[in-house]
């Protein structure tokens, strides 16, 4: 009887994720347990312990992967916070690039719709409790919404003190849309974040936009 042919381990990828692939997603994992704890307790009630808890790791394993609560929280916010700043940054002279905007930022946070529960959480603290890190991305995102307001040929349809107050009324719609979703599914039994309601808010957040800065066909 002919000898077995020992199997080609070469030819098929190996079915164990490597050490880097799973050390990425144990960082995920990570990520996505501090930030739902983060909205739900504030940063000052969460530990790390509590983190380490909802992974399944010991607090040794869990520095493995990260450096400290505050280095967490700031790469919770960071990743979310991050792309929806880049996002700002395009230049919002057209209407259609308005819209594209708004559906990317909507998409970013549609994706973490813990984050913009946590800065919800913490500003309903109060500012003097709002931690330094989330103070520090927030007074971008501000800045960033302003100038890209007065960027537009809209902007003169509103007085110059009136921009600023325009930007935080817009950065509440969208804040206001994702922290209120879990209170709003359990008084109507519609949930906000499911895919039908975010394409729904999305066109209406756009034409929202369009109505408060109308293209300047003027110009």
């Amino acid at each position: 009887m002919p000898a077995a042919s020992s199997p080609d381990r070469s030819a098929a990828p190996s079915s164990h994720p490597s050490p880097r692939r799973r050390g990425e997603a144990t960082a995920e994992r990570i990520l996505d347990a501090a930030e739902a704890l983060f909205a739900a307790k504030g940063y000052a009630a969460t530990s790390l312990r509590d983190v380490a808890d909802v992974v399944g790791l010991r607090i040794p394993s869990l520095y493995n992967h990260i450096e400290s609560k505050e280095a967490l929280y700031e790469a919770v916010l960071a990743r979310v916070i991050g792309p929806v700043l880049s996002a700002l940054a395009e230049p919002l002279e057209a209407a259609d690039s308005r819209a594209r905007v708004v559906a990317l930022a909507l998409d970013i946070l549609a994706k973490h719709p813990n984050l913009p529960r946590l800065v919800q959480h913490e500003i309903l603290a109060g500012g003097e409790r709002l931690s330094p890190l989330l103070s520090e991305w927030l007074r971008p995102v501000l800045a960033r919404a302003e100038e890209s307001i007065e960027a537009t040929g809209a902007a003169k349809h509103w007085d110059a003190e009136q921009i600023p107050l325009l930007a935080l009324a817009l950065f509440h719609v969208v804040i206001g849309y994702f922290g209120t979703a879990p209170v709003y599914r359990e008084l109507t039994g519609v949930d906000l974040l499911d895919e039908d309601a975010l394409s729904r808010h999305t066109r209406f957040f756009q034409e929202l936009v369009s109505r408060l800065l109308p293209e300047d066909t003027h110009s």
